[in-house]
This record gives C-alpha cells, sequence and structure tokens, in this order.
C-alpha cells in the first residue's frame, strides 16, 4: 500500500481527521508508521484538533505488525512509532481517538495517549504483548499515570482484553457511546470544544502536561534501550514472535 492507502486525512479549518486505513485489523507496519509521523508533522503546528480513528468496521487498530519485531526490523520499528509519540506530547493541539472495535497493542497506546477517548460500548481494548514474549513501551511509561501502578500491572502482564465499560472505569475511555453514535458523539465533543477559546485549550492543555513531557522523553528513550538490549535478546522474545508466525502455542524456555 501507498502512503495515501494506509493513512487518510480529511482537514476542515483547523480541525483534521487522521484515518489508519489499512483493513481489516488496522495493524501498523513500519511504513504506516513514518507515513503517520509525517502526516502529523505539520498537523500539530497548524490543527487546534486532530481525530484519529480506524478505517472499517471491525477495529480502531488491532496494533503492530509482529513481522517487523524480528531483530533486523525492531529498532527501525521503534524509532518509527515512538516518533509519532514524540510529536504529539511536543503539540498544543487538543487530540481525540474515536475507538470502535479492536483497539490493541500499538492502537491501543496510540488511543490512550490522546487527550480524549471516545469509545463505542462494544469496543475493546488491551495491551496483548506479554503473550508474544515483549512488552509495550509506550503502555509502560504512560499507563501507571493514567490508570494507577496496579491497574497498569494488570493490563501489562496479563495481556487482557476489557471491553468499552471497563476501560472507562479504569480511565482509558473519556466517554463511553452508542455504536451507532460514534461519529455523532466526536462532532458534539468538536461543537463543544469549538465553543471554547482555542489559545486557551492549548494552553491549558500544555500547562497539564507541562511536567509529564519531558519526563515521557526521558522515560520513553530509557525503555527504548531496555527492549533492544536486554528483551529482544532473550530466546523467548525471539520465540513468541516465531511461534506467532508460525500459528502454535510459544514454547517459553526462560532465558
Amino acid at each position: 500500500m501507498s502512503e495515501c492507502d494506509t493513512i487518510r486525512l480529511h482537514a476542515e479549518g483547523r480541525t483534521a481527521w487522521v484515518t489508519l486505513d489499512r483493513p481489516p485489523l488496522n495493524i501498523l507496519d513500519i511504513s504506516m508508521m513514518t507515513s503517520l509521523a509525517r502526516v502529523l508533522t505539520p498537523l500539530t503546528a497548524e490543527c487546534d484538533f486532530i481525530v484519529f480513528r480506524g478505517a472499517g468496521p471491525k477495529a480502531f487498530c488491532a496494533g503492530a505488525e509482529v513481522r517487523d519485531h524480528a531483530p533486523e526490523r525492531v529498532a527501525g520499528m521503534l524509532a518509527a512509532f515512538h516518533e509519532v509519540f514524540r510529536l504529539l506530547g511536543r503539540a498544543d493541539c487538543l487530540t481525540i481517538a474515536a475507538v470502535h472495535g479492536h483497539c490493541l497493542g500499538g492502537g491501543m497506546e496510540l488511543a490512550a495517549f490522546c487527550d480524549f477517548v471516545l469509545a463505542t460500548a462494544s469496543a475493546s481494548f488491551g495491551q496483548p504483548e506479554i503473550k508474544l514474549g515483549c512488552f509495550p513501551p509506550v503502555a509502560l511509561v504512560t499507563l501507571p499515570a493514567l490508570v494507577g501502578l496496579r491497574a497498569a500491572l494488570d493490563l501489562i502482564l496479563t495481556g487482557r482484553t476489557v471491553c468499552a465499560r471497563e476501560a472507562r472505569e479504569l480511565g482509558l475511555v473519556t466517554r463511553v457511546v452508542a455504536d451507532d453514535a460514534l461519529a455523532q458523539s466526536v462532532d458534539a465533543l468538536l461543537a463543544e470544544l469549538h465553543g471554547l477559546s482555542p489559545v486557551v485549550l492549548r494552553l491549558s492543555r500544555r500547562a497539564l502536561r507541562r511536567n509529564r513531557h519531558a519526563e515521557f522523553e526521558a522515560e520513553l528513550e530509557a525503555v527504548e534501550r531496555f527492549y533492544l538490549d536486554e528483551l529482544m535478546k532473550t530466546e523467548d522474545a525471539q520465540e513468541g514472535i516465531h511461534a506467532f508466525l508460525e500459528k502454535r502455542a510459544p514454547a517459553w524456555r526462560g532465558r
């Protein structure tokens, strides 16, 4: 797929809708991550609001391409994906995730990083990386502040999937809406925000995130190094990836 095939952009005034367009599950491969960062670079400076959504009926995004976790590709994958979060962390615009269907792995990391998460009642959230013998670096840094350490440990160490209402109770989701009302609910939120001062919204977001941003970048860099230098050198990390691609149960070796 070309860049235009995987990331669709629609803009009206100072509001942009960014659609992850790789159905059925909108899996993020390195090319798509790079395209997303390229699209976001001007948007974060020019827009007041950015809305993320997924194409097709099945998913917002079911995560990163497992093949890109191979030893020769994983460093490039992390660099491409994490550039998206560095851009969003430095931005003053407000971000909204419009979530339906599966929101897993890197998809959940992207949604949870947004300022607002609107989810349909049938949406599901999870960080299943542990089942592949790895962990989600961005979630490792951000989830404890969002949901508390105990809930973050539960989600990351079990890899379990939660429904939209439990995600709302945990603090991952802002509002749960009817399955057929996601677009209207996003429009209503945008109308509510458009009635407020854009400069005050930007300054308020900056103040809320100011102390956390520097910590986020430093912590993410440290987790990246740990991921590459420690985790990806274990036999179990490689076994988890191979087992997934070969459609079999992993045979963990504990080393």
